[in-house]
């Protein structure tokens, strides 16, 4: 540091050669303004579905791993590097490993699912499934929990499920929480499988090893049989890309070769439960 800047540090009229003999060995600290206020202001709604670390400019990094069938009708594979976004991570997170769908053939496991099988609807005909995401998730992880979701047998009926079903943040059940079923006219509501948490018949289960999630697309949006009841196959809705930069929404259409716009995802298969009435009841 020389001694114009140095000066104008300590003030005019300050003997400088005194103070870099007397101070010049010890540290100078300078207070920063705090930039919490500016970071305050700058969050929006969906921040708050974000952990600390996916809020900054250095996100985390995610693998994500896709199979499917592009628009011309061949089969990619191919592994993505992605910010541990909820848009990314949402579209990988239904279903764990071990979940049961039905398909025309019969029962086929969620690991054992390649595009092109085909998959019972509740709409009665069948749909064709383009799109296979999947992503290791460790729900215990000290730096970001992520409970899954146990149904344990007959929670919404008998044989709804037939046996325990365990689903991930992304899993989203065709049934009306209670506190909605008298605003929607005898409509069943797409609803996050969080929301029917009771500690009893729907629990969280947080195991400290990686567990394999998948979610899947079908040439149109449908709420599928999984294991006895009814959810969802993977829609982004259409104002979800709006959340994130320009760079980052193109990464994830990238990731879906059947998909040119997020438009192309189609019309929602069925009404989504109001996420504001769904935080308000938890």
């Amino acid at each position: 540091m020389d001694t114009f800047h140095l000066s104008s540090l300590v003030g005019a009229g300050t003997d400088v050669t005194r103070f870099m003999r007397l101070h010049m060995t010890r540290p100078i600290a300078l207070r920063v303004p705090r930039a919490d206020a500016t970071l305050r202001a700058s969050r929006t709604p969906y921040d708050r579905f974000a952990s600390p670390m996916t809020q900054s400019n250095t996100a985390a990094l995610r693998s994500f791993e896709v199979a499917a069938i592009r628009a011309d009708g061949s089969r990619s594979i191919a592994t993505f590097k992605a910010p541990a976004l909820p848009l990314f991570e949402s579209a990988f997170s239904a279903f764990a490993r071990g979940v049961v769908l039905s398909s025309p053939e019969g029962s086929v496991a969620i690991e054992d699912l390649q595009p092109g099988d085909w998959l019972n609807t509740t709409a009665g005909d069948p749909a064709q499934v383009l799109w296979i995401g999947s992503s290791n998730f460790v729900p215990a992880d000290a730096g970001r929990r992520m409970p899954l979701i146990r149904i344990m047998a007959d929670s919404f009926g008998q044989s709804r499920p037939a046996s325990f079903v365990t689903v991930g943040p992304g899993a989203r059940l065709l049934q009306t929480p209670a506190h909605l079923r008298g605003t929607t006219g005898g409509a069943p509501l797409l609803t996050p499988a969080s929301a029917f948490v009771d500690g009893v018949n729907v629990i969280e289960v947080v195991p400290p090893t990686p567990v394999r999630l998948f979610h899947i697309c079908l040439s149109r949006h449908a709420a599928i049989d999984v294991g006895g009841i009814a959810m969802e196959t993977f829609h982004p809705g259409m104002a979800a890309t709006r959340q994130v930069t320009h760079a980052q929404r193109d990464l994830f259409l990238s990731m879906f070769p059947h998909i040119a716009h997020v438009t192309d995802f189609g019309p929602l298969a069925h009404p989504r439960a109001p996420e504001e009435d769904i935080a308000q009841a938890g």
